[in-house]
């Protein structure tokens, strides 16, 4: 039974998100001076499980221009791609230092990043990305994990050294120029106002900016990447192409700082085999229906820092990868060493997500202090069978969600690249279970040692739902200390090596617990409230070497249930 003083600590755990939200904000977003750097104020380092080198920053020539200063005009009307051009090259050819972007409207086309360079925005700087795709020619990179070809980002840099965006400015991506859109997505006036440009789907559920666009969308593409063998192929549907927004690729020493990023045209920030990385008061933002528009994918880089951001974004927030299948393998570059602290997600598929494309593995990955509210997913991990790579050394705490619509932690290793909340085109049935296992290979991914403690969730469908695979357990995570409200409590599949301790679950219906042919699970200061149901249901007929505390249960008759295929020694109480 749940005490009154563990519904004083969910009221506790509410006030102190409320007080955590406020802080994140005020440090954080638009309004945030990158002049000073936040680490100041806290060590950023602080309590990191794993030893990594510090996170190097970079510096700066005492040089600087204004865009003006070349012809730029900020109406918000005439194109200044050639007087940003003009500034960045004169910057770096003074060895480099500050292209300034002062207050105004600035339409332009990409933006290309030098070395050392610092592009900075003054307050009430907008910069506007040109909707003319024209604009945007079909360059080699990688995109959604695969080597392919795609329209320049509106702002990329390759290969540099000491870069940074900063300021209180804002950059637009004029993404709903790019993306097409759902019509179960909008409503009925603003469906009617979308359809009164671009193209429609043979069925009349999809628009797309141009038949360019449309005849890019073709059965058999991955993900929004077509697969055609040659760059003219590619070229013929450029219109399909959209780009991330900001692409970072192979370069050392980054720094984003201070802007809003928003309105991307698919992914809005992308860092990609990169090193020495800093992504600190920003504020990102898309629309809840823009398809791909997930806040950073960070792609197979190294010493990173992510913190005091703001996320409310399509897709997944804070997102680590590494390639996907083949590619990512071929790569064979890990995210690793990254630290996550003081970020709020509001809407998102994912608060922090780690996969599905992650063939290179991630590891050394530090998340805490972060608020999720209204995010579909809080903690999401999600690979699938071909994938390969591995994941591991996650530590994860002090957390804090509310709102969450499914699942408030979720391991997925059957992922099926469904959203969480199911549209009217997407089937439950897509990332269905197969149990019949196979065999073990490069391809296989493997998920272990993950280790949570101090989480708070304060209302979700589901508190925690541990799936691995048949051939490939889920394996080592832990979780401590924590307290997990929803309709659904935890349930565990396919996993080995799982440790509950000192959890509180506070679940509408059903049990607490349910274990399913799993192995080496250890449960103790298990506390629930009672339904209809055993709180603990273990299960399956090759569950083994579970191992629950008595103490947990008044009556272990009634609030332990076993299956009649469970073997006579899968259960002990001690």
């Amino acid at each position: 039974m749940i005490k009154q003083k563990s519904i004083s600590r969910l009221v506790l755990a509410l006030g102190l998100a409320g007080l955590l939200l406020s802080s994140c904000q005020k440090q954080g977003g638009a309004g945030a001076s990158s002049e000073v750097s936040t680490t100041d104020s806290f060590d950023v380092y602080e309590g990191v499980e794993f030893d990594m080198p510090k996170v190097q920053e970079p510096t700066f020539a005492n040089n600087s221009v204004r865009i003006t200063d070349f012809g730029a005009v900020g109406d918000g009307l005439i194109k200044n791609t050639k007087a940003f051009e003009q500034a960045i090259e004169a910057v770096a050819a003074k060895g480099g230092g500050k292209v300034i972007i002062p207050r105004g409207m600035w339409l332009t086309g990409p933006i290309i990043l030098k070395s050392n360079i610092n592009l900075h925005t003054e307050a009430g700087a907008l910069v506007i990305f040109s909707k003319d795709f024209n604009d945007y020619p079909v360059i080699e990179t990688s995109f959604e994990g695969l080597d392919t070809y795609r329209c320049i980002s509106p702002i990329y840099g390759k290969d540099l050294e000491n870069i940074a965006i900063t300021g209180s400015g804002t950059f637009d991506g004029n993404g709903d120029a790019w993306r097409t859109v759902k019509k179960s997505k909008l409503t009925e006036s603003q469906w009617k106002d979308k359809i009164k440009s671009g193209v429609l789907s043979d069925d009349g559920q999809m628009w797309y900016p141009s038949e360019m666009a449309k005849k890019g969308d073709t059965p058999g593409s991955n993900f929004n990447v077509p697969f055609y063998k040659t760059k003219a192929e590619y070229e013929a549907v450029r219109d399909y192409l959209r780009p991330v927004m900001v692409s970072i690729v192979g370069c050392n020493k980054v720094l984003l700082d201070g802007p809003t990023f928003q309105n991307s045209p698919a992914w809005n920030l992308h860092p990609l085999m990169s090193e020495n990385v800093i992504l600190r008061n920003l504020n990102v933002r898309n629309p809840w229906y823009s398809q791909n528009g997930d806040g950073v994918d960070l792609e197979s880089c190294k010493n990173v820092l992510i913190y005091n951001n703001t996320f409310d974004v399509g897709d997944d927030a804070i997102c680590f990868k590494s390639g996907k299948d083949v590619d990512g393998r071929k790569r064979g570059m890990a995210t690793e060493n990254v630290i996550v602290k003081n970020n709020v997600v509001y809407h998102g598929h994912g608060g922090f997500v780690v996969g599905s494309e992650m063939s290179g593995g991630v590891k050394n990955v530090h998340v805490s202090n972060c608020t999720f509210m209204g995010t579909d997913i809080g903690l999401r991990f999600k690979s699938t069978r071909g994938r390969g790579g591995v994941v591991e050394n996650i530590y994860i705490s002090n957390i804090d969600m509310i709102n969450i619509p499914t699942q408030a932690i979720s391991f997925n290793l059957f992922y099926g690249g469904n959203s969480p909340v199911l549209e009217v085109d997407q089937r439950a049935d897509d990332e269905a279970r197969d149990e019949k296992p196979v065999p073990v290979t490069e391809e296989t991914p493997s998920f272990k040692d993950i280790y949570m403690k101090n989480i708070r969730v304060s209302g979700a469908d589901e508190a925690l739902a541990l799936q691995g695979l048949p051939e490939m357990n889920l394996q080592n995570v832990s979780l401590e200390n924590s307290l997990l409200k929803a309709k659904k409590g935890i349930s565990a599949v396919d996993v080995d090596g799982i440790k509950l301790k000192n959890v509180q679950v506070i679940a509408e219906k059903g049990s607490a617990l349910t274990i399913y042919n799993s192995k080496n699970i250890q449960v103790s200061g298990l506390s629930y409230n009672e339904t209809k149901e055993p709180a603990v249901k273990v299960l399956g007929p090759l569950t083994q070497g579970v191992k629950l505390d008595s103490k947990d249960y008044k009556d272990v008759q009634k609030q332990v249930a076993k299956g009649t295929d469970l073997s006579k020694t899968a259960l002990t109480m001690e």
